[in-house]
This record gives C-alpha cells, sequence and structure tokens, in this order.
C-alpha cells in the first residue's frame, strides 16, 4: 500500500509542475506579446513600421527603418577615432521597382535615379514625403550580416 501512495504522489507532483509550466509559457507569451508603445520602448517591427514616415506608402513600397545621423573623426598624429552620439529617427527604404514614387512627386530628378541605378543602390528618406523629405542614396551592405541571427557561442 505505500507504493500506491509513492505512485499517487508521483502522478500528482507531475501535475503540478506541467500545469506550472504550462502557466509559466502562458504568462511569458503575455508578457512578450505586450508592448508599451512609446519612444523608450521600441518592442516590435510593428511599431517601427507605425512609426516611418508616410507610413502607407513605406509598408508598401519599401521596408520601415531605423536611421541613425553620426560624425566620425579620424586623428591621425595619434591614430584616433571620434564618434559623435547618434541621433536616430524613423525612416523608410524604398525597394528599386517603386523608386516612381520620388519621381512623380518630384523628389528626385531622372539624373539623380539614374545615377543611384547605376551604382546598383537604392532611396532611402526620412521625414513626410509631403513637406522636404531628406532622401539619400542608400548601399546595400549585405557583408555585414544578421548577427541577431547568427548561432550563439
Amino acid at each position: 500500500m505505500n507504493s500506491k501512495i509513492r505512485q499517487g504522489f508521483n502522478y500528482f507532483m507531475l501535475i503540478i509542475v506541467a500545469v506550472a509550466t504550462m502557466v509559466g509559457i502562458a504568462i511569458g507569451i503575455g508578457f512578450s506579446s505586450y508592448g508599451v508603445s512609446d519612444a523608450s520602448n521600441v518592442a516590435s517591427s510593428q511599431f517601427i513600421d507605425v512609426m516611418a514616415p508616410s507610413s502607407p506608402v513605406c509598408v508598401q513600397n519599401g521596408a520601415s527603418a531605423v536611421t541613425l545621423d553620426a560624425r566620425f573623426f579620424v586623428t591621425f598624429n595619434p591614430f584616433s577615432v571620434y564618434i559623435s552620439r547618434p541621433t536616430m529617427q524613423p525612416g523608410c527604404v524604398l525597394r528599386q521597382t517603386n523608386w516612381s514614387i520620388l519621381e512623380q512627386n518630384k523628389l528626385v530628378t531622372h539624373e539623380q535615379v539614374q545615377e543611384c541605378k547605376d551604382r546598383m543602390n537604392t532611396f532611402g528618406f526620412t521625414g513626410e514625403l509631403e513637406s522636404s523629405p531628406q532622401i539619400d542614396c542608400l548601399y546595400r551592405n549585405d557583408k555585414a550580416g544578421n548577427f541577431f541571427l547568427s548561432s550563439a557561442k
């Protein structure tokens, strides 16, 4: 009879551990799904999509992005590199097939499009398209890799 009690106790403990695990997973999913939508907490790519300049145009014709503006100073005697504090702001990178949006709104000239296309680059912008955005020809750097996706060592 003592072995039946011990066996029942083991099943009871197994059920408690299983329920606690499921509750823990549910709570974890709840916390990770809840994101505070303010400037101090960028919790998801959806938040970045919403904050992108000309958001509907950007999401349909490119990808929302975070732009970093910084200045680099290099001294040679002694050799040293200094970097200013970066300024972060929402931006958008257009797919090459959708550059016509910029041309139609007379935001870039045909010459700028040809120059950017010749270097196999694309355009990105900050600021709303309707109110003097800052537009740049961007070089895509595939060599940098995505270290968030690489395995942890």
